[in-house]
């Protein structure tokens, strides 16, 4: 089925054809966007009169004869120093919501994108044998986001979970799990995968306490645990096997997490520090070779004409430190070959913290004079700022330790569940219904609460207002798409229909003109990233909804065609209510 065009587009078309027989020398764009004056607005005359030295006014009239309005403009005014206000049929609103409601593949009139890529998303990174904690949280919602919001649009999207899984500190762990070695045994099989992950992490942090303990205290200890390391990188067999326990220990642990969070995290796509390994040596050596790194203090470094401390010296990108180790700017710039080279990638994304920007930034820059980033591949991070608790500073307990993640989600699904269960007055849910709403509610709560924030900024981590009813929650959205369901469900036998011939009241044109827009949000989306701008979109979408569910009756509307097409704006809006929080990566309970 051809892509449903938005009347934004055909306005936008008609515009700009009429503005060309007009000025056939500009390029004519006219600025069209949404407005409270009429439903569009065109204010590109200005600019495009001012340069060819028109009168705006003047220009505007001629561009308004010259428009084929068609069944789709009622009526276009010049209004001021030469603005447009454009106001649309009803008809043509009805005609192209049923497109979106009939399309056959289910996507609402979202074309795939026209020159779909390769993007290698970084995101979701904890680090072995450590408790994830809510710093690990933004890394996960805004990535699980972005690969959901890319791969609708038909990008190539190849998740890279790039756990911290390599280090000095696991000589210290394997030598102690050498010596005990039943630490890391399970008391039972069990199907239960909360319960085993928190087993598994359970172990994980009884067996570092217990080995750094005995590392601080015992001399020989941390020399045979030293020896250790050495051992591992040189990739002895029974290091190895020791290290490999660590790793499917903590994936246990990572997995648990990940599922409370709703995320669907695979385990090909976890490819952490280590599996860079057998890459650094070389990579050191092309940039050496190359000239792009030199060497100083013994240590392999990039220098950057414009970083400098404060004491005025150049800082420099350390690739291989002096004693020959490598540092992670090593592991990410072989791992930028392998993505560009290996996986063709075209865009590289980087979810992480905005404090590692400066890193980033030298990595890239060492990689784009290295060759490996040409002007056909885009690397960038997706910097995130910091979860703040109500006092604004960063979200630490009352001890001044950092929240456990887990801890975290479990305190939002108790109190959205209280929230479901307040809500269920003529108790129409059992426990069992209450228990899965509840963590419905919680985590798209927290999920929300993230991505309604530009990812850039810092926001406060705010439960009360996160399981509000009122206000900018997915708890305000979940009830709005139970509210229709439980509408449709109440319509019996009788079934949605459009009926372009109907006039529409204000609320009817304002929702149906929002609902026109989700196809272009979602590109903007996708194109800047920016999952909050969905997030925007659908809170005024639920918005507009309750304005036009107070204002025009449905089932008791004044004939049977107004109540079938009445039910076609709610299930429509119902439709993009769900796909768009899924987008999200946020249930949709069907009752609430």
């Amino acid at each position: 089925m051809a892509p449903v065009t938005s009347l934004t587009a055909s306005v936008h078309q008609r515009l700009a054809t009429a503005l060309s027989a007009a000025l056939p020398e500009a390029a004519a764009d006219p600025l069209l966007r949404r407005s409270d004056r009429a439903d569009f607005q065109a204010n590109g005359i200005l600019a495009l009169a001012k340069k060819a030295k028109a009168n705006p006014r003047e220009l505007a009239t001629q561009v308004v004869a010259r428009v084929e309005s068609g069944d789709v403009i009622k009526d276009i005014e010049v209004s001021g120093p030469g603005f447009l206000n454009i106001t649309i049929t009803d008809s043509a609103i009805t005609r192209n919501l049923a497109a979106r409601y009939t399309d056959a593949d289910g996507r609402l009139g979202v074309p795939y994108a026209e020159h779909p890529g390769t993007t290698v998303i970084d995101y979701a990174q904890p680090n072995v044998a450590k408790e994830m904690h809510v710093g690990h949280l933004r890394s996960a919602v805004i990535g699980d986001a972005v690969v959901q919001i890319l791969e609708f649009t038909g990008e190539n999207v190849v998740r890279r979970h790039h756990i911290g899984d390599w280090g000095t500190q696991f000589g210290m762990l394997i030598q102690y799990l050498d010596e005990h070695p039943h630490e890391l045994d399970h008391k039972a099989d069990t199907e239960d995968t909360a319960a085993s992950g928190e087993e598994a992490m359970s172990n994980l942090d009884r067996l570092y306490k217990a080995a750094r303990k005995l590392f601080d205290a015992d001399e020989e200890f941390k020399t045979r645990a030293r020896r250790r390391v050495v051992d591992l990188q040189a990739g002895d067999p029974h290091t190895l096997a020791a290290w490999q326990k660590f790793v499917d220990e903590s994936k246990i642990y990572f997995f648990s997490v990940f599922e409370k969070l709703d995320m669907e995290i695979r385990d090909p796509d976890i490819v952490g520090e280590s599996g860079y390994n057998d890459m650094l040596d070389e990579t050191c050596r092309l940039l050496e070779e190359s000239g792009v790194a030199v060497r100083s203090e013994g240590a392999l470094c990039v220098f950057f004409d414009d970083i400098k401390g404060p004491d005025g010296n150049p800082v420099p990108l350390i690739v291989q430190k002096s004693d020959g180790g490598y540092g992670y700017a090593a592991t990410d710039l072989s791992a930028i070959r392998d993505r560009v080279f290996n996986l063709k990638a075209n865009t590289l994304l980087y979810v992480v913290d905005a404090r590692q920007s400066l890193h980033f930034r030298m990595v890239f820059e060492t990689a784009r004079r290295a060759g490996w980033l040409g002007d056909d591949v885009k690397a960038l991070q997706l910097a995130f700022g910091t979860v703040l608790g109500k006092d604004g500073k960063p979200f630490k307990t009352r001890e001044g330790e950092t929240v456990r993640l887990v801890d975290l989600l479990d305190e939002a699904i108790d109190r959205a569940t209280a929230v479901v269960r307040e809500k269920d007055t003529q108790h129409q849910l059992s426990e069992e219904e209450i228990a899965e709403r509840g963590t419905q509610v919680g985590i798209g709560a927290v999920k929300y609460a993230d991505l309604s924030t530009s990812a850039s900024r810092d926001y406060k981590f705010d439960l009360d207002q996160m399981v509000s009813l009122n206000g900018d929650t997915s708890v305000y959205l979940q009830y709005a798409y139970a509210r229709i369901r439980s509408i449709l469900r109440k319509a019996g036998e009788t079934r949605p229909a459009a009926h372009p011939e109907l006039e529409l009241a204000a609320a009817e044109r304002a929702l149906g003109l929002h609902i026109d827009g989700f196809a272009e949000t979602l590109a903007e989306t996708a194109t800047e990233y920016a999952p909050h701008k969905l997030a925007a979109y659908l809170y005024q979408l639920a918005a507009l909804y309750t304005s036009f569910y107070d204002k025009c009756p449905v089932l008791k509307a004044d004939t049977p065609a107004q109540v079938e097409n009445r039910l076609f704006l709610c299930d429509l809006t119902a439709r993009t209510l769900h796909q768009g929080m899924a987008l999200l990566g946020i249930r949709t309970p069907e009752r609430l």
